[in-house]
């Protein structure tokens, strides 16, 4: 106790207030007193909960400090004030020690540990995917929480878990500052399916560094320039230019057409260093569809089953939360959300129809399901009659072409496929 503390208290005993200077030479004139016994134990050695909290009190009422209660029982301070603090609240009754048991019901029921337990299948989806995924059914959990069920489903059920090696953090070469200030492309080969031809698979994507979204997607037997062009045409019709495009050094990439619509179109063309994916965050989308989609891919048996596969991965990925995006104090943590409203330079459609002329020719469904192209007819889909798609002619030759629907690529976006023609 300080001397101040000590007047205090005998001001509230005896209704008079001594100096703390006096106080001071009397308590140091002799010699100091034994002290014989305490009036009240520690506060852990006190059996019952109410007489633990009536000593606290009966000492605050003395006028004794809360640094001084607390260091007389060896309790924490904010033991004291809480105590205190309920029994101005409740009086007596806050004596009572309180069941810590949860009063509200318990936001992780059996139906949500069900939906987390299914989704677990895919043994590649970690605690924040899972709770991005749960979201998107409409179910707010925690990816704490769900690391937590997670963990308890592999105990349960002897499920795995990913293992990813530590890797040591590096400096992002091409990291936007603003929207539309890089794009990146890249390929993926899918080699795990169950399709009748073993060969790989290819998807190929266009998206945007500052947002994270994928902004065209196409899952494609080939991996030639022109499919690639393909996507990106797809992107800059709906999403306008960038300032820069980043890829690594495929052929698919550095095409002489390729070049071309680069220089038309004014976009400055960047490369990652050889064998670093990571520095146009290509590594990282990958890794990510790899988590999200590859356990689908691995089931499919059929060309419209891995699309289906594809498509879903794309537009999960575009609407779900992302790590990247965690911290933003604006309410947009999806790629989608972040990218809203935003488009690169734009340019009239006869530009860019100028700009693709040698490639890409618009044409309209009959209701047999052909597109007529010069002096062919070629098969494009059953049930879309009436609807718009581009025809890709391949190195100027119409035995080697595809049709696309001009659809929106968060909905839909066939793959390439080589179709059948017939003579006019």
């Amino acid at each position: 106790m300080s001397w101040r503390e000590i007047a205090e208290v005998c001001y509230i005993r005896h209704g008079r207030r001594p100096h703390h200077k006096h106080v001071k030479r009397i308590a140091t004139a002799g010699p100091p007193p034994s002290l014989q016994a305490r009036r009240y134990q520690p506060w852990h050695l006190i059996p019952d909960s109410a007489e633990r909290k009536l000593a606290v009190i009966r000492l605050h009422s003395e006028g004794w400090s809360i640094t001084s209660i607390a260091q007389y029982l060896q309790v924490s301070r904010p033991t004291i004030y809480s105590t205190l603090q309920r029994w101005m609240e409740e009086g007596v009754a806050g004596l009572d020690e309180k069941s810590r048991a949860r009063k509200g019901p318990r936001k992780v029921t059996l139906s949500i540990a069900n939906e987390v337990r299914k989704l677990q299948e895919n043994p590649l989806l970690g605690k924040w995917r899972m709770s991005a995924a749960l979201a998107r059914m409409g179910i707010e959990v925690s990816p704490t929480t769900c690391g937590r069920i997670m963990e308890a489903n592999r105990q349960l059920y002897s499920l795995e878990k990913p293992q990813r090696p530590p890797r040591e953090k590096l400096e992002m070469p091409f990291k936007a500052v603003r929207r539309h200030q890089f794009w990146s492309a890249d390929i993926r080969y899918i080699e795990d399916h169950l399709l009748p031809d073993p060969k790989p698979v290819y998807v190929i994507s266009i998206f945007e560094n500052f947002s994270r979204t994928v902004l065209a997607s196409a899952i494609s037997p080939t991996q030639n320039g022109w499919d690639f062009l393909a996507v990106l045409a797809e992107a800059i019709r709906r999403y306008g230019v960038p300032e820069a495009l980043v890829t690594d050094g495929g052929g698919q990439f550095y095409s002489s057409q390729a070049l071309q619509l680069y220089d038309m179109l004014g976009i400055r063309k960047e490369r990652i260093e050889p064998g670093e994916p990571w520095q146009n965050y290509a590594e990282t989308l990958f890794s990510i569809q790899k988590r999200l989609s590859d356990f689908a891919f691995a089931k499919a048996r059929t060309w419209p089953e891995i699309q289906q596969a594809h498509r879903t991965w794309w537009v999960n990925y575009n609407t779900e939360k992302h790590y990247a995006h965690q911290t933003r104090q604006d309410g947009r943590h999806s790629p989608t959300a972040v990218l809203r409203g935003v488009l690169g330079r734009t340019f009239p459609e006869e530009v860019l129809s100028r700009a693709l002329y040698a490639t890409q020719f618009t044409r309209q469904i009959d209701r047999h399901g052909f597109v007529k192209f010069k002096h062919w007819r070629f098969y494009g889909e059953r049930g879309l009659d009436g609807e718009d798609v581009s025809v890709w002619v391949y190195e100027g030759n119409a035995d080697r072409s595809s049709i696309r629907p001009l659809r929106s690529p968060c909905t839909s976006f066939p793959s390439k496929k080589a179709l059948g023609r017939s003579p006019r």
